[in-house]
Formats: structure tokens, sequence, C-alpha cells
């Protein structure tokens, strides 16, 4: 099925209408039970069809948006509209706060730009007013959440106060990261976005990095869509799954899926909301310690420079005690949340610490701690369940074809980074030790060559920024590393 195709009603005669002229009602393919237990099982992207044909948001178009918003100003972001091989954080960007219809005036009158837009040129910039949250955007027409309907999607209760709002130009775009948080529904309402997505095992092959900082954002170093292959080599790995989302159909994405968005009409609005789900608990305690080293090494580095790494979605750097009492409030959540008995609790986290080096690396576990194998086994079940119902209705985001690229690799990454993965994406502590071996024991050479007499001071290819030591330290594979032995020690 192609997935830019409209989406078109299914109508019923309602009950005891007698076939009269406009008393039908929508038929949707998947109840809310059925469509809930297809997001919880399905470990893969999908695209649904047919499910929002009733919605009112339906009509949410930026026109529309813009009189309901009565003049409220928005913050836009604003990108380049380029073809450069780094990635355009939110850190590098420029921000102006202005209407939606200043915003609309600007798309379409291209030559005439003035006021908040005037100093970006249409055919150079984009503009992206993103992450707006409902309760905050649209509080004094607080009726307007009930045009958002996700309880079709089994989520009863859950509609406009849970969701966000995206609205951009042509080429606006998010860079390349993954949710540490659930999961995603997201709802196409005007123009078409298209999707680059990468399963959780791909991870290393999209060199994570917390810089720039996020709570629940973890950013990739390479722009997909324009990949600089010779620095980082092992992305020709990674398994990009691509799908056009058109108005009225609504995404899934699964948790930890990488995901690249970007929009390929003058207009596109969107709406999502993030579902929470059972790993939250831990991902929290992850977070937490992810906050608390970045914050305490960035601000050591330079106080009065926090713009320079924290996302501008972030309010500020937080002290070391607001981040410690932050932990700790994690850590006792994902405690009281489980209540099992205490035996019960650190048999199952020694269990898992007996395979932390082989299992806890991989990036697309979905599996909470003391999570059973009978419970594997009925995942696996429900996924296979799920397959049967692809059709017109729901059809899965697959792997395009492999891009041929040349092979531009070379030192520890000659053979695409084969050494460091395992067959399901995995770092293997044990070679990354062989290969700090090899690296130290050529760095002696690298010391005496910098303090050799005569010679001018410098840096050298060894170098290592805080940037570089922090892109170890919280490595996602290795917060949750963190994270397992904190909880198991305040098991015992």
């Amino acid at each position: 099925m192609a997935a830019d195709t409209q989406e078109s009603p299914r109508l019923a005669p309602a009950a005891g209408a007698g076939g009269d002229e406009g008393e039908y009602i929508n038929i949707k393919p998947f109840t809310p039970e059925k469509a809930k237990g297809i997001i919880m099982s399905l470990q893969q992207p999908a695209v649904f069809c047919n499910m929002v044909s009733d919605w009112p948001s339906r009509h949410w178009t930026a026109a529309y948006i813009s009189e309901v918003l009565h003049g409220r100003q928005i913050r836009f972001r604003m990108g380049m509209k380029s073809t450069h091989t780094v990635p355009q954080f939110e850190t590098t960007c420029s921000y102006v706060e202005t209407t939606l219809e200043e915003f609309l005036t600007w798309n379409c009158d291209q030559s005439n730009a003035s006021g908040p837009f005037g100093d970006y040129d249409h055919s150079r910039f984009w503009a992206y007013a993103d992450y707006k949250y409902f309760v905050n955007l649209f509080e004094d027409s607080s009726d307007i959440f009930q045009d958002v309907l996700w309880s079709d999607f089994g989520f009863p209760g859950r509609d406009g106060q849970e969701s966000t709002l995206w609205i951009g130009s042509l080429g606006a775009h998010t860079p390349c990261h993954l949710d540490t948080y659930g999961c995603n529904l997201v709802f196409q309402v005007q123009g078409r976005k298209r999707w680059h997505l990468f399963p959780p095992e791909d991870t290393p092959f999209l060199y994570p990095t917390r810089i720039p900082y996020e709570e629940s954002s973890v950013f990739s170093k390479i722009n997909v869509v324009n990949p600089d292959l010779k620095h980082f080599p092992r992305f020709q790995k990674a398994r990009r799954h691509t799908v056009t989302l058109s108005p009225g159909q609504v995404l899934f994405v699964p948790r930890h899926w990488w995901h690249y968005v970007e929009s390929i009409d003058p207009v596109t609005v969107s709406i999502n909301s993030w579902i929470e789900l059972e790993e939250d608990h831990l991902a929290r305690v992850e977070e937490a310690i992810t906050r608390m080293v970045v914050c305490a090494m960035k601000t050591s580095e330079d106080p009065h420079d926090i713009r320079a790494w924290l996302n501008p979605t972030e309010v500020g750097a937080t002290s070391h005690e607001i981040n410690c009492r932050y932990l700790n409030g994690a850590v006792s959540a994902f405690f009281d949340h489980h209540r099992t008995p205490r035996a019960v609790e650190i048999q199952a986290l020694k269990a898992n610490g007996e395979n932390v080096e082989k299992k806890e690396l991989n990036g697309s576990s979905h599996m909470e701690v003391g999570q059973t194998h009978g419970q594997d086994l009925s995942l696996a079940a429900g996924k296979q369940d799920v397959v049967s119902l692809f059709g017109p209705d729901l059809f899965p985001v697959n792997p395009g074809p492999e891009e041929e690229h040349p092979s531009e690799g070379g030192g520890i990454f000659e053979k695409g980074g084969k050494e460091l993965v395992d067959k399901d994406g995995e770092y293997f502590a044990k070679s990354c030790c062989a290969k700090r071996q090899q690296m130290l024991s050529k760095s002696e050479n690298v010391v005496v060559e910098q303090t050799a007499p005569g010679s001018a001071p410098g840096l050298s290819q060894a170098f290592i920024s805080t940037d570089d030591l922090l892109d170890c330290l919280v490595n996602p594979q290795v917060t949750r590393m963190v994270a397992q032995l904190l909880i198991q020690g305040k098991s015992l």
C-alpha cells in the first residue's frame, strides 16, 4: 500500500436509521481494545489508516489553528535549508516569537518577508513550531482538547491535554534521536512528513550523544539524510526504515526507535502523544543519572555558557542538590511501583546482573527488571498475532533497500565495527577493553611526541574533550548498567 494515499472513511447506516440520508456512523477497522493490543505488542513501526476520519482535529490546518489562537504569539525554531553533514541541533538554531498568521504570510508571500521573519529568506530557511503542549497553547480554549480522541486507540481519557502540536514549513525537521520514555503515536493532520527510522539495536551505528542535553532525548551525531561516512563509518550498518506519513494517517513509533522527521510539503501539522510504558520506571532512573553527570561536568567546564550544551527546551542547568533529589525520587518511585517481595526483587536483579555484560547492553531490550520468561513468550505470541493484522488498515514500516556506500572506514573501524558489535548489535565490554589497551599503548608515544624538546605544544589526534568523555559515561547502555547496580545496591 502506498503511504501517501488519502483516507476515505467507511460509513454504515446507524442502527434503526432505516437508511435515511445523513444517518451514518463511521466504522473503524480496529476496536480500541484491538488497537491498544497492537500498540503494546508490535515491535516495529506501523501506520494506522481509517482510524481518525471522524476526529474533529482532522480539520486542524495551520490556518484554522491561527484563528483559534487569536493572534497569540508562539516560538518558531529557524533552521537552514542546507545539505551539510553536521546535524542542525536546536542549540545552533535561532528563534522568533510570532503569530501563526505571520508564519503563513511569510510562507506564502515569499518575496516580501517582514516583521519577525524579515531576516529569514524563505528560500534559505525553514520554520518549526515544535513541542507545543496543548495545555499551554490552548489554555484559553480548553474545549479544543476534546478534538483529539486517543481513546480510539485504547487509551480512555487521553485527549489533547496529553498531546503535542507540531507546525512546520518545507524542510523543517528534527535531528535524529530516540525518546527514552514511552512509545509514540503521531497523527498527521496537514501536509506530509517523511520519517527515517532505525531500530534500537542499531544504536551503536547511530553514534549516540547526550550533548546537546535534553531530558528523555538521546541524539545522534549523524545527519542521517547526508551522513559523513568518513567520520561515522559504522552508520553503513544501520537499517533505515522510511515512510511518508500523509494526512489522516497515524504512525506508531515503538519504544527506543531512532527517528529523523522532515516536512516535505509547504505547511505541515502533526499531533502526537507519548504513551507511558512499564519500562519508563527504570528509564527515569537512567535519566536522573544522566542529568546528574552531564550537569556536573558541563557546568564545571564553563558555568557561564550553558546554552552551548543545554537544549532550549530545558529551563536551565539544575544544581547538584536538586539532581540528587531527582535521582533519589526516581529510585524510590521504581521500588514503590514494583512492590514485589524483597527476596524476589533481589533474585531478579542478581539474575540480571549476571548477564549485564552480554544482555543489558542491548539497546532494543523492552523487558523490565524481574520480567519473566513466560512474559517474553507471551510478547512473541502477541507479535505474531499482530503481524497477521497487516493489510489496508495497518501496514508495517519495513527497511528499505540498502544504499551502496563506498567503504571509507579506517583504523579500529575498518571492519565496519564488527569487532565492537555482536549479532544483536551489542557492545562487547571485552572488545572495548582490548581497544582501550591498544590505545593506551599508543598514548605513550603521543605524550613523548608532544613533550619532545624543541617541539611546539599542540593537540594530538588523541585529545579527549569533556563531550567525548560524556559520550562514554552517559551512553545509554552504560547508564542502564549503572541504574541496575544502583537498584541492586538499594535492594540488599
